[in-house]
């Protein structure tokens, strides 16, 4: 059937929103824009709602989180909707698919490798063995689906943020034993680049050379938030979050005096800055970055 031939006084909230995604879509008489998107075009937007997920809840503003889970969400729609028009596959195979792989992928949840099934209480295992559990699931399925090639690299995902995959690339190989063991190495590693950047910067070195240990810089640091089990793009956004309202501070004291930021010195500029940071503290919120 249709996503347009629904009855919808009677569809549910998930049906409906099918049906306006086609609509949308409806040759000739559906939205313009909609109808000319493919997935290449609507991917950036997936990956902007997916930030704006993280940033409300870095924010705490659950009050609007609602409203970006619901624009997420419609990405997925939206996908499914032109797989449908091309035949590709429906979007109640999509849910399937994800059902299947959830129930596969939880035996110490669903014992029987159905929805139904329930372990007895009492049966739970330790967070150890579940992890080692989803880690050798993770790779039978790859391996059945012919993805592991010559290298444990070739099972990485593209289209990750590169904050993202220098996370999973340490990740994946921390899992063969290829990492340090306390994060204090990884600490001194980190004033080791800082050292061989600074060298290359006071050395007036070329500007390729500066931005190959700069890489190396940010990969080192990324590797020390995995060590204590933040997500570095978490911490990116607090850290935006944190320098936009010290500077949205500072604007607002340079007005109080009538002094614009165009007419505003830098000394007077780092004064503000200064007593922006006195007058908001640090906020220590650490969350973890979930599973690898």
């Amino acid at each position: 059937m249709s996503n347009l031939d629904i009855d919808l006084s009677t569809a549910t909230p998930l049906e409906r929103i099918r049906y306006l995604m086609a609509r949308l879509r409806e040759p000739e008489v559906g939205c313009p824009w909609d109808l000319k998107q493919t997935y290449s075009t609507i991917a950036p937007f997936t990956i902007e709602e997916a930030y704006e997920v993280a940033d409300t809840i870095a924010r705490g503003d659950f009050e609007h989180l609602r409203e970006e889970l619901g624009d997420l969400f419609f990405q997925v729609v939206f996908y499914s909707q032109m797989a449908e028009e091309e035949g590709r596959f429906h979007f109640d195979e999509v849910l399937a698919e994800l059902e299947a792989k959830l129930v596969r992928r939880h035996p110490h949840v669903f014992p029987e490798g159905t929805l139904q099934s329930r372990i007895e209480p009492g049966q739970q295992i330790s967070e150890q063995t579940i992890k080692f559990n989803w880690d050798a699931i993770k790779q039978q399925e790859k391996a059945e689906k012919k993805q592991l090639g010559e290298s444990i690299l070739d099972t990485m995902p593209g289209g990750m943020s590169p904050l993202k995959r220098a996370h999973k690339l340490q990740s994946v190989v921390a899992k063969k034993g290829f990492d340090w063991q306390d994060p204090t190495l990884v600490m001194a590693k980190l004033e080791e680049e800082i050292g061989e950047l600074g060298a290359e910067v006071y050395g007036k070195a070329p500007t390729e050379l500066i931005a190959d240990e700069l890489g190396d810089l940010m990969f080192c640091c990324v590797n020390l938030a995995r060590h204590y089990k933040l997500d570095p793009e978490m911490v990116m956004v607090k850290a935006n979050q944190k320098f936009e309202r010290r500077f949205r501070t500072l604007e607002r004291a340079l007005k109080d005096q009538g002094v614009s930021l165009d007419e505003a010195s830098l000394e007077q500029m780092e004064q503000e800055w200064q007593r922006a940071k006195l007058a908001q503290p640090e906020e220590v919120t650490p969350e973890g970055n979930g599973n690898d």
